[in-house]
């Protein structure tokens, strides 16, 4: 799936550096702030005025940390995409899955999962479709399916190489335009869209993971 915010995207949008604990508890609450703001109007009507409010913070308090609104939203897709990574990290080292088709299965119920529990996810996701001009950050997909390929070879024997991490990420992408689309379509999730997600996100993958002659 698009995951386009690099793992140290939400760093650089950061004013002071090194990050102190409390700064970085600060920079939380901001973050939390525009994240509960983003769910109820949308990434494209965030402002920082807002955040501020939300925070019960001073809009200088906002400026100490992020620059601009734009600064914002892409500390935010970074942030969710270190919880996606995480929830993904969780998936694969449990040890339950009795063959790579569920594993991936499971994976991709944790994306939906992501919409669905993680703040501002359904707006702002991994900063794939935000439109930040020059700060756009650069696509993490070959990253997440690198990482999630090195463990399916381990567990299951999976090639590895270019064609199955190709594969795996069309089917993280297959997924994520399908899970895009059925959280656009209902708050929650249209269980039917939600279903083709996995299956074709699954199809796509078994392209280059499934054994070859």
């Amino acid at each position: 799936m698009p995951m386009s915010v690099h793992p140290d995207a939400a760093s650089v949008a950061v004013r002071s550096e090194p990050v102190q604990p409390r700064a970085a508890a600060r920079i939380e609450a901001l973050l939390d702030a525009a994240a509960h703001c983003v769910d109820e109007v949308g990434s494209e009507l965030l402002t920082t005025a807002m955040v501020a409010k939300s925070a019960g913070a001073s809009i200088g308090t906002v400026y100490r940390y992020f620059p601009d609104r734009i600064a914002v939203l892409v500390a935010l897709a970074g942030r969710n995409l270190e919880r996606l990574r995480a929830r993904f990290e969780r998936t694969l080292s449990d040890g339950s899955h009795a063959t790579w088709e569920d594993a991936v299965t499971a994976l991709l119920r944790d994306f939906i999962g992501a919409y669905r529990e993680i703040p501002s996810f359904r707006s702002v996701r991994t900063g794939d479709w935000l439109d930040v001009g020059a700060e756009r950050p650069a696509d993490s997909t070959e990253l997440i399916a690198a990482e999630t390929l090195t463990v399916l070879v381990g567990r299951f024997g999976v090639p590895d190489d270019d064609e199955a991490r190709a594969a795996l990420r069309r089917g993280f992408r297959v997924a994520d335009a399908l899970v895009m689309f059925a959280f656009q379509r209902e708050r929650f999730g249209d269980e039917e869209m939600l279903e083709m997600a996995l299956e074709h996100g699954l199809a796509e993958a078994k392209h280059g993971l499934a054994p070859r002659s």
